[in-house]
């Protein structure tokens, strides 16, 4: 896509601290980290969201993700880390290009996913979960 700012990251017009470049998936540190070390995982080729990336390239994204994961447990010595994805402008996706994010955590660091979490939550009933349930099996 000729807007598309990953896109234009990928393709070296606009610069970007990659951390991983493989023929179907590179990983570079997001500009505006959530914590030092935040990385955005993303195809090389332009996919909007998770409803129309290939399977294989997800799991090699997924499995890039793990690898990542694992090095700043190593490298940065976080204790966790959080993988999250928005799909759709209803999920306030900020680029129309599928991305992953990894955010390195550390007990203290600030950075309270639970407040926004909670904040967001909704109460559904039992009836209302076992329908959802069936409705959504797979």
């Amino acid at each position: 896509m000729e807007n598309c700012i990953f896109c234009k990251i990928l393709k070296k017009e606009i610069p970007a601290h990659f951390i991983y470049e493989g023929n179907n998936v590179s990983a570079f540190l997001d500009i505006n980290p959530l914590n030092k070390g935040h990385v955005l995982v993303i195809p090389n080729e332009h996919y909007a969201d998770v409803f129309n990336i290939k399977t294989e390239i997800l799991q090699e994204l997924i499995g890039k993700s793990q690898e990542i994961a694992k090095k700043m447990k190593e490298v940065l010595g976080a204790d966790g880390v959080n993988l999250f994805n928005a799909s759709g402008e209803a999920a306030e996706q900020s680029v129309p290009h599928f991305h992953l994010h990894i955010v390195p955590r550390w007990s203290g660091d600030g950075v309270n996913m639970n407040d926004w979490w909670q904040s967001k939550t909704k109460k559904i009933s039992d009836e209302e979960l076992q329908d959802l349930a069936i409705k959504l099996k797979i």
